[in-house]
């Protein structure tokens, strides 16, 4: 990929293991529900009692002639708040994270979800950490338009393929297709001078697959890709084996995902070569990894001595990345999942920190060129700005 991408990449992302077949990312990204006040410490050591704002679901113009629709059939969707003063001409579109389905079975299952269909998507979701319109909690974006796409395909928005006998729609491609004509025909994405495209987990792989897309809208533009724990290993598991293989191989031919991808990609790699899971059920029959996957504290010293390895490897794979002088990583050890997502994370006076930056000030100095943002943290548990939140 030519273009620009920053990849923010967190050492517990791999820490999910499957349920029914089905990676469960959906408790590792979902934050606890917000009770309609949350309170944050901002820059200043002020505490805001603001409430973060809720932004109501949009859904696509004319899906079902469009064939912009979820696994269900139901209309695709995305929330959108407007930009304001210096930030009406830029643009942050996020995609929602939330996982793959690889069998008809699983699919089938995925249709009951949010994830699946928007019968069961919020109507209204809370706009925070780099979606926050408030200056204390978002410095450099907040007056930015902002969208949300929302995750109900089950393939990272790249499918384009159906199943008449399961009554299953697999038209990732054509979502991102409708939103993005339906952004440009009526909210004033065409206009966009800065644009940032972000996505965390699923939705983060979704950003990297999209990035030239996205790029070649705007070619006069300023447009950069960030990937928050988007960024998925070919690794062994605690057995030594691969069990994933399998689901992101049944991925790509059911939802013939493989005309979708970049051909620099394929000419590299086979289009099943995403992201292998470390602790799957299969490979720790005995439950011996549970207390660890859920709390990086209650690993013993093999556990922690294996999960350096994958730290190892992963900070290895990326030095080829780094070496650009516009490319940007920032990665910690924390074990928390989707951090740009979390006010909390994202920028707070507590918020996890890299060499004294935090992400959202990383993040800002890479995207508008201030200084350079290659930050990569050292091995756990060094790092005492980690929270290791894992929400449940």
């Amino acid at each position: 990929m030519k273009k620009l991408l920053w990849s923010l990449t967190v050492f517990g992302v791999i820490l999910i293991f499957p349920v029914n077949g089905v990676p469960e990312f959906d408790k590792m990204e979902r934050l606890p529900d917000f009770n309609g006040t949350h309170v944050y410490q901002t820059e200043n050591n002020v505490y805001s009692k603001a409430k973060p704002t809720m932004v109501e679901l949009t859904f696509v113009k004319n899906p079902v002639e469009r064939s912009a629709v979820c696994l269900d059939g139901s209309p695709s969707g995305y929330h959108f708040h407007p930009g304001s003063g210096s930030g009406a001409k830029n643009w942050i579109v996020q995609f929602e994270g939330g996982g793959w389905c690889g069998t008809i079975e699983d699919c089938v299952n995925m249709k009951k979800t949010s994830h699946g269909s928007s019968k069961y998507m919020e109507k209204r979701i809370p706009f925070t950490g780099i979606l926050s319109d408030k200056a204390a909690e978002n410095p450099d974006f907040y007056n930015w338009n902002k969208v949300k796409v929302r995750s109900c395909d089950g393939g990272s928005l790249m499918g384009d393929n159906e199943n008449q006998d399961a009554k299953l729609q697999f038209r990732g491609k054509r979502i991102w297709t409708a939103v993005m004509v339906d952004l440009m025909t009526f909210n004033g994405l065409r206009e966009a001078k800065q644009a940032l495209l972000s996505g965390c987990s699923t939705g983060g792989l979704t950003a990297i697959l999209y990035c030239d897309n996205f790029k070649w809208y705007y070619p006069k533009g300023k447009v950069k890709c960030l990937s928050d724990a988007g960024l998925f290993l070919d690794a062994t598991d605690v057995a030594g084996d691969r069990p994933l293989r399998n689901l992101y191989r049944d991925l790509i031919q059911l939802q013939s995902v493989t005309t979708q991808l970049p051909n620099e990609c394929l000419k590299r790699l086979n289009p099943t070569s995403i992201r292998e899971g470390l602790t799957p059920k299969s490979a720790d029959p005995n439950g011996s990894w549970s207390d660890c996957r859920l709390n990086i504290a209650k690993c013993n010293a093999s556990q922690i001595k294996f999960l350096q390895g994958f730290r190892t490897q992963m900070v290895n794979l990326i030095s080829s990345f780094t070496k650009p002088r516009k490319n940007g990583v920032f990665i910690n050890s924390c074990f928390t999942h989707c951090q740009t997502e979390n006010q909390d994370t994202w920028y707070s006076k507590n918020s996890p920190a890299v060499k004294n930056k935090r992400i959202a000030v990383a993040v800002g100095d890479w995207y508008f060129e201030r200084r350079g943002a290659k930050l990569i943290d050292c091995a756990y548990p060094c790092d005492k700005t980690c929270r290791n939140e894992v929400a449940e």
